[in-house]
């Protein structure tokens, strides 16, 4: 894969999104009872899990329960009452597309279909967006060698930018994710 062309890596060995989930009973009656879950599997195994954590909890009967906390979605915002099914549907998809997968749920406010939309129009892996300008240019149009030195690139990529042609994700210094918009 050339670098135009390559996404973010899945999370490391260890970084797998997983949510702390925490019987209420307990945390009203001032006890801390949870358990961490590995976000990326399918729902009824983390209910399974969420109603095991319920049975051992220190209050007889306990039935509901919370996300306090969790940890490697790349980004993506987890709400305390969010739905198992809406949890392990953001886990496979920061599992399969990385922190670049992150970042896209949290540009698009945690709506998986325009984050997956967005992979429809990816431009490629640039180290600005003033590259990727210079590139598509270069590719398009044939440049006089006396104008080519005249041509402002950051100008054109804070256009294109400013214009609504494009956005961008940046992971990591030079390592700018260029995206068309619909």
């Amino acid at each position: 894969m050339t670098e135009n062309t390559q996404r973010a890596q899945k999370p490391a060995e260890g970084q797998e999104p997983r949510i702390y989930v925490a019987c209420l009973a307990a945390y009203n009656n001032g006890c801390l009872h949870g358990q961490w879950i590995r976000a990326e599997q399918e729902t009824e195994d983390i209910q399974a899990e969420i109603s095991e954590m319920l049975k051992g909890s220190p209050i007889l009967d306990a039935e509901e329960w919370a996300i306090h906390d969790y940890e490697g979605f790349e980004g993506a915002e987890i709400s305390e009452y969010a739905s198992i099914k809406s949890v392990a549907e953001l886990a496979a998809f920061v599992c399969e597309h990385g922190s670049l997968g992150g970042k896209l749920l949290q540009h698009f406010c945690g709506d998986i279909e325009q984050a997956e939309g967005a992979f429809e129009n990816y431009a490629g892996l640039y180290s600005s967006l003033a590259d990727y300008a210079q590139a598509l240019i270069e590719e398009t149009i044939e440049i006089p060698e006396r104008l080519a030195n005249y041509i402002d690139y950051e100008a054109i990529a804070r256009d294109m930018e400013l214009g609504g042609e494009v956005f961008t994700i940046e992971l990591s210094f030079e390592k700018v994710h260029v995206f068309w918009v619909r």
